[in-house]
Order: C-alpha cells, then structure tokens, then sequence
C-alpha cells in the first residue's frame, strides 16, 4: 500500500518528469519476461537527479520511522536500491547492507553484503515491486541470517495482484512511495496520456501477461 496519496501522486510526478517511468501504450515495451508492457520503469534515474534523490531518500526514510520505527538496519536489494538504500540509511545514521540475488560463487561467499547481526531490526528498502519474487527472496536470506524484518519500502509498485499474494503469503508488510493507481492520476491530470491511453494502460495492469498491443 502506498504511504499517502500526495506522496504518491508527487513521487510518480517526479518519475515522470526524469523519464524514470515512460508510458507508451501506442509503442509497448518488450520486458525480459518477454511481456508486452504500456509502461517501462528504471528508478536508478533518480540517483542522477540531486533534488528528486534527495526527495525520495527524506521522504522514504521519514515514513519508515513513522510507520515503523526506526530499525537497526537499512538492508537495500541489489542491485537497483542499493544506492538509494544506502542513502535512506545515510539520512537516518544507521548501518546499511544490501542482499543479492545469490550468494557469490567465490571469497567469503556472502549473499548479504554488509555486517548485520542475529536479532537485529531491518527495514528492507527496494527501488521496484513487480510480482515481488525477487525482493521476497531478499527477504528470505535476511530470516535465514535470524534477523527480525520490520516491513519493506519500495519506490514503486504496479500494484499486480500476484505481488499482493505473494507478500501475504510472506507475511510481509509492503509499503510504497507510489504506485500504479496514482501514476495514471497524475499523467491524466498534466495530459502525459488521454483518457483512451489510461484505458489502454488500466487494462495492461489488469492482465500483464495476457495483455496484446492494440
């Protein structure tokens, strides 16, 4: 769920002004999927823009206190919120460490990078939620490191369905700065898309993987 609606509708105003999200329902993207998509996100944007990464570091980092107290650790997912990750954890004064995909093939081995130590509190920051399985399996090193997760803090959310199931299934608690919903606001309201590409991307979220360019 996203933090508020003026959070939300500024964040996805922001992404749009950087071409951090492009929508283009008349010329869909091909994701690695192999999806066909209206929409195309890269959040690692925002950390060539100072003012927009300085907005969503203060802004991500004053909602995760309010919301849920402040941890003992900022863990970012690699490799796309590592670097805003680091920078909420800056803001806050607290460690940082970030989780790959895996754990290296070689050296230490490590999955996390970063010390972190059994019973400590994390917030898990990530820059994107798709159906979630990526940023769960984050989430799955950490418990697997005895650590307690307090929630996570993404950027940004297509609000699929799937992603829902899958954190519930976690029992994880999401929370976004944005999300699709406010997006498709916000580009409607400053004329980024029409009332018949709103339509056209409205019913892409519903179905992504069985959705076909008109």
């Amino acid at each position: 769920m996203i933090f508020n609606k003026d959070t939300a509708k500024r964040t996805a105003e922001l992404l749009l002004k950087i071409n951090a999200i492009k929508l283009q329902p008349d010329e869909p993207f091909t994701w690695a999927s192999g999806w066909k998509s209206p929409i195309y996100c890269d959040n690692r944007i925002v950390l060539s823009y100072p003012l927009i990464r300085n907005y969503i570091r203060e802004t991500m980092a004053k909602h995760i206190e309010n919301t849920y107290g402040k941890p003992d650790v900022i863990a970012g997912v690699a490799t796309g919120a590592i670097g805003i990750g680091a920078l909420v954890a800056e803001y806050l004064n607290l460690p940082f460490v970030y989780v790959r995909p895996e754990a290296k093939k070689h050296g230490r081995q490590n999955q996390i990078e970063g010390h972190i130590s059994k019973g400590q509190t994390v917030v898990v920051v990530e820059d994107l939620i798709s159906t979630g399985k990526s940023s769960l399996n984050a989430v799955k090193a950490l418990k697997e490191a005895e650590v307690t997760i307090k929630g996570m803090v993404a950027i940004f959310s297509y609000g699929f369905e799937v992603a829902k199931e899958n954190f519930e299934a976690a029992n994880i608690v999401l929370h976004t700065l944005g999300n699709y919903e406010s997006l498709l606001e916000q580009a409607l309201e400053t004329r980024y898309i029409t009332e018949k590409q709103q339509d056209i991307l409205a019913q892409w979220n519903a179905n992504p993987s069985g959705w076909n360019a008109i």
